[in-house]
């Protein structure tokens, strides 16, 4: 029997043809096969919402190598990802090479193994039409939203911009963050330490409490010094020690989108960076004579169930490597939330002979890293808990006043058993305490030394901007998008300028405000938080089968076109208002303001239209809105800026004019010839990328580098290349390796018209 398998991705292909062998011809479809039309909407309102999908430009050959390949086999099994995307990919194949194939089979599997693929090609399933409804569904939805939304934004605010059904909420909780810190009013406060010594060593510090019978509530210096002065004359006792065993338990193994906050707040990884390394991991990489190989399960999952298998293994490493103290008596049960897709396991190894330290030859650094991660949370989290004695000291103070306890605290803990500490602890988002102090053996009611007594100033804080983390975290808990959407979400908002990234945070531009203020305004329930995660779980409900996906849509798009006649039908444009100057103009002397125009933000005369003097707002050719960065000039110490002139972006002072230092923009690349930082560098025949120690080293690169070696030919980078129909593709930069793969695509920028 000869046998097709079809995936997504020559890199998977490779992986799974090394599985099966040679009774089974593997081909990738190189992602989707045919989408929506880009220069037109593609959707008959009329009647019943009907997509009209076209075979994608530059797909044809594929196609016919596809149909060649079927009618040649005597079934075909089709095996994209285990997801609705992958499910959509599959339904289009089949519904290409349907009257070219005996047989067609759908496949799937969580991890690449032998075990999982055999398994799943000896229980062929079909297509699940329920799960492809979903993601038609939200494809439908998303281009109505931009196709009819996106021409609005034309008109009312600028030419050239989109609008997103997800995305807008993501740039409305940027934006709705900022405002809340400009509105803050910081309040000062004040604390006092002290340092005590007692029988044994150590001496500890403790902190304020309680001051004359209250909880402390010192509001400036004087109440402090005042306190301070009180208490320096007193007389002090350890009145109580209490002490209490606590059990701390691991955290549940990896899903999507925790994979994307720990990877950002540990390894500085964006969410688009982790999931497109992820997919290398998951998809296979080159282990040496061993040849491809799957080192992860699916890691588009918000499910955190593990297989019983994968769990015994985890025991077995546990006990064989730290002892069998650390392996629990039960394998642990991670309950997920209510509406994950139980479908899937949370992300964990998919061979435990396979650590990060015995293959790291084989991966380069960012692969090490994140497998690394993925391999000590899913260990963790099968290990047994650990065991913590925390001490609390309380130590009163004998003022002599009669007017209510004055006291101080101080905790610390003891690791009795490190469990799964031994490992991994996970990060947080939040600052924590200065750390729970190392106490000294003590008995209740001795007497205690004052060595020290300090009072600190200290200042409210406004809540922080929003990290890729924090902002993952919310859009998760508030319900919004979907583990799959996260990492697009966060690349689209800053791609189309709503929002920008500085110093690691999200802070909205001026372009991103006045976009969101209008929607807010006009489209209240588009951009309402609770009526988008309603519309998620709808999609959630049309896979499963209880809700039907015209019935959903229709719902959604009579409110929001009554709604986009409605703001089109009111005149005018909309523009946030001119900011006055100091500055004169120097051809009529009228004051200068700061207008909104098409390109941002410009100097002009009030004088207009009589007097049409204009200018840039930063200097000749550069942006109205440097982003700050987090390097220092190493001339005079001021923060590094982005700028934009006439050759693209760079980095400058911020101190500039006084500070001319300037530098190229580094893409996070290092140059394969001697390791420099690849740059982005303009000429006359447009941009291209080159190394930073240019004229040193002669490396260029008329293609965009982007990080993760060739899986075919190991060459040591990819480059991004784009097609007519705007489909983006990673191809080795080894002109002699023909490796090509299609990024995953989300929903593109909606196009106007």
């Amino acid at each position: 029997m000869k046998a097709l398998v079809i995936v997504e991705s020559p890199a998977k292909a490779k992986t799974i043809s090394k599985i099966l062998g040679k009774d089974y011809t593997v081909k990738a479809s190189v992602g989707h096969i045919r989408d929506l039309p880009v220069k037109e909407m593609g959707i008959d309102i009329e009647h019943d919402f009907a997509p009209r999908y076209i075979v994608i430009p530059g797909k044809e050959t594929v196609i016919r190598e596809l149909k060649k390949a079927a009618k040649e086999a005597d079934a075909v099994y089709l095996a994209p990802d285990p997801d609705r995307e992958g499910e959509a990919i599959a339904w289009h194949i089949a519904e290409e090479i349907r009257d070219k194939a005996k047989k067609i089979f759908r496949i799937t599997f969580n991890e690449i193994t032998k075990t999982a693929v055999r398994e799943a090609i000896k229980n062929p399933g079909k297509i699940d039409e329920k799960k492809v409804d979903a993601q038609q569904a939200r494809r439908v939805l998303d281009r109505l939203v931009g196709y009819e939304l996106s021409p609005l934004l034309w008109r009312k605010v600028r030419r050239g911009l989109s609008a997103g059904r997800v995305q807008s909420i993501a740039v409305r909780l940027v934006v709705e963050r900022e405002r809340e810190i400009e509105a803050f009013r910081q309040e000062e406060y004040w604390s006092i330490n002290a340092e005590f010594e007692g029988s044994n060593k150590p001496v500890f510090a403790a902190k304020l409490a309680k001051y004359l019978g209250q909880k402390t509530a010192l509001n400036n210096g004087a109440e402090a010094e005042a306190a301070v002065s009180d208490i320096r004359a007193g007389s002090f006792a350890l009145s109580k020690i209490e002490r209490k065993k606590k059990r701390r338990n691991p955290t549940p193994p990896f899903i999507t989108s925790t994979i994307q906050q720990e990877a950002s707040r540990k390894l500085r990884f964006t969410a688009k960076k982790t999931m497109m390394i992820a997919q290398q991991l998951y998809e296979g990489i080159e282990l040496g004579e061993e040849g491809a190989v799957g080192l992860i399960s699916y890691m588009r999952t918000d499910s955190l169930r593990i297989a019983s298998e994968a769990q015994q293994a985890a025991r077995e490493y546990i006990e064989k490597t730290y002892g069998r103290e650390f392996v629990p008596e039960k394998p642990p049960v991670y309950k997920s939330k209510a509406s994950a897709q139980d479908a899937h396991e949370a992300i964990r190894p998919s061979y435990m002979d396979k650590g990060p330290e015995t293959i790291k030859h084989f991966l380069h650094k960012d692969q090490l890293a994140l497998y690394r991660l993925i391999w000590n949370r899913f260990i963790a989290s099968q290990m047994a808990p650990a065991e913590l004695e925390q001490t609390t000291f309380e130590i009163t103070c004998d003022i002599g006043k009669n007017k209510g306890e004055t006291v101080f605290r101080a905790s610390g803990s003891v690791v009795k058993f490190q469990g799964f500490m031994a490992l991994y602890t996970e990060s947080t988002d939040e600052i924590m305490d200065e750390g729970e102090a190392v106490l000294p053996l003590l008995n209740e009611g001795e007497l205690l030394k004052l060595l020290e007594l300090q009072p600190r100033q200290h200042f409210t804080q406004p809540p922080p901007r929003y990290t890729e983390a924090t902002l993952i975290k919310t859009l998760e808990e508030k319900g919004i998008g979907r583990p799959s959407t996260y990492a697009a979400i966060l690349s689209t908002i800053q791609d189309r300028k709503y929002v920008h990234k500085a110093e690691g945070k999200f802070a909205p531009t001026e372009l991103g405000s006045v976009v969101n203020d209008f929607l807010v305004d006009r489209f209240s329930e588009l951009l309402d938080i609770g009526f988008t995660a309603n519309l998620e779980e709808d999609l959630d409900h049309i896979e499963d089968g209880a809700k039907k996906w015209v019935k959903i849509v229709r719902e959604f798009y009579t409110p929001f076109h009554e709604k986009l006649s409605e703001a089109a039908a009111v005149k005018g444009k909309v523009k946030p208002e001119d900011i006055a100057t100091e500055e004169i103009c120097e051809k009529c002397g009228k004051p200068m303001v700061i207008r909104w125009g098409r390109h941002g933000r410009f100097m002009a005369c009030t004088g207009f239209p009589e007097c049409k003097t204009t200018r840039p707002l930063e200097g000749e050719g550069q942006s109205a809105e440097p982003v700050v960065t987090e390097e220092q000039c190493p001339k005079c110490g001021s923060a590094m800026v982005v700028r934009s002139g006439r050759f693209g972006k760079f980095i400058a002072c911020s101190k500039y004019p006084e500070c001319k230092t300037t530098k190229a923009v580094s893409t996070g690349m290092k140059c394969p010839l001697d390791g420099g930082d690849v740059v982005e560098r303009r000429s006359k025949r447009g941009k291209f990328w080159g190394c930073g120690n240019y004229p040193e080293c002669k490396f260029v690169s008329w293609n965009k580098p982007v990080p993760g070696q060739c899986p075919k030919c190991a060459a040591a980078f990819l480059v991004e290349k784009w097609d007519k129909a705007g489909n983006v593709f990673h191809m080795c930069a080894n002109k002699e390796c023909d490796y090509k793969a299609e990024v995953r695509k989300e929903e593109p920028l909606a196009a106007a018209g």
